[in-house]
């Protein structure tokens, strides 16, 4: 593929606001996961929850796009010189040749759950609910549209934990088909009641931090958070961060489980590193899906160890934010960039047992190296599996 140039990237997550509170985090190994306390009867687990979101506000023009999920994206475009990346593509190119491709699970549901809890006597939503743009899984998309003001392509993914990673992919399709030049990538998703008690239903939520890849696992905790990405053709020579390879692949084989072999996991690893052009060698850090229930894992390392050297540094971070379901596909890209850019290789917080199944690629302690790739790999219900390939130019 056509190697993509990150002009700007950024995460807002449990562990602070913007790229250096993510890596400090990620190098004092200092969790961001807590007692959850959200909602009015919370469930017995862990969450990672973003510190002052109930206090953030939207621009006064955009104000009748207000719920959490909508909150939290304005607060993550705030960080690490996104906007002013924006400005200068429209300035560059024009406002209506920048696509803007988005990914999230629940989106503003929980502005529905409290539009439900609060019907009139007529079953009618209250009056500061009655807005129907805030009521759709588009809202993220044409929320960031609006506010920044934008005219081209606009798509929000909406296939789980995998959302935020597939849309580097589409987002490549669409500058390649040249409907657009540049495109804003990213993710958001919040802390809700669908989200919490829908996953606790499933029985995958722990009552303890999530311990990913530990012989001990017993679930996973859940996240917010919000990323984004700036991309646009890398021109000849030029060096910094790119996007190199995806890979995208269905397991079509359960509704919440992957294939038992990892067959859609494999596929959509082997695809990211053809289309980059690179040996499984050559990577020198794969942040891994990672969400710390028994079977994902088990599953998640059996693939990557039929593919990788035991030189190989793979970890999952969801002991530091948590699984931020929609969202962890731009957090952990944020990651990955991290490991490319700073040479900072994250490990695996809250586990110290190692499963016999896992291979050797699985790190539980942190390594601090240059390194020339970077993957990250989301996985989604359905078997929706989308697997990145960073570099560096």
């Amino acid at each position: 593929m056509q190697p993509l140039a990150i002009r700007a990237y950024t995460a807002t997550t449990a562990l602070g606001r913007g790229r250096d509170a993510q890596a400090d985090a990620l190098r004092e190994r200092r969790s961001g996961l807590r007692r959850n306390d959200f909602g009015k009867d919370p469930l017995d687990t862990w969450i990672g929850r973003v510190d002052g979101l109930e206090a953030a506000a939207l621009p006064a023009a955009q104000a009748p796009w207000d719920c959490r999920n909508n909150r939290l994206a304005w607060l993550a475009l705030q960080q690490d010189g996104v906007i002013d990346a924006v400005e200068t593509l429209k300035r560059r190119h024009g406002a209506d040749r920048i696509a803007v491709v988005l990914g999230t699970s629940t989106a503003s549901i929980g502005a529905t759950e409290e539009a439900y809890e609060r019907l009139d006597a007529e079953n009618r939503f209250p009056a500061d609910l009655a807005r129907p743009r805030v009521h759709t899984p588009h809202s993220l998309g044409g929320f960031v549209l609006e506010a920044l003001r934008l005219d081209g392509p606009c798509v929000t993914v909406a296939t789980a934990c995998s959302s935020s990673a597939k849309v580097f992919a589409q987002a490549s399709r669409l500058i390649d088909a040249g409907l657009a030049d540049a495109a804003l990538v990213g993710g958001v998703d919040t802390l809700c009641g669908s989200v919490l008690f829908g996953f606790n239903s499933l029985e995958l939520v722990s009552a303890q931090p999530c311990r990913p890849f530990d012989a001990a696992r017993n679930g996973l905790s859940l996240g917010e958070a919000g990323g984004f990405a700036v991309l646009e053709r890398a021109a000849a020579g030029e060096s910094g961060l790119q996007l190199r390879g995806y890979g995208e692949s269905s397991d079509a084989h359960h509704m919440s489980a992957p294939h038992p072999e990892g067959l859609g996991a494999q596929l959509a690893m082997r695809d990211a590193l053809a289309r980059a052009g690179i040996d499984a060698a050559q990577v020198g850090y794969l942040n891994l899906h990672g969400t710390a229930t028994p079977a994902n894992d088990t599953i998640e390392a059996h693939a990557v160890a039929a593919l990788f050297p035991s030189t190989l540094h793979a970890s999952s971070t969801k002991g530091w934010t948590g699984h931020t379901l929609g969202a962890a596909g731009i957090v952990e890209s944020v990651f990955a960039l991290l490991a490319l850019e700073r040479g900072l290789l994250p490990g695996i917080l809250n586990s110290g047992a190692p499963d016999p199944n896992n291979g050797p690629q699985i790190r539980f302690g942190n390594a601090e190296r240059e390194i020339d790739y970077a993957m990250n790999n989301s996985f989604g219900f359905g078997g929706n599996n989308c697997s990145l390939v960073f570099g560096r130019a």
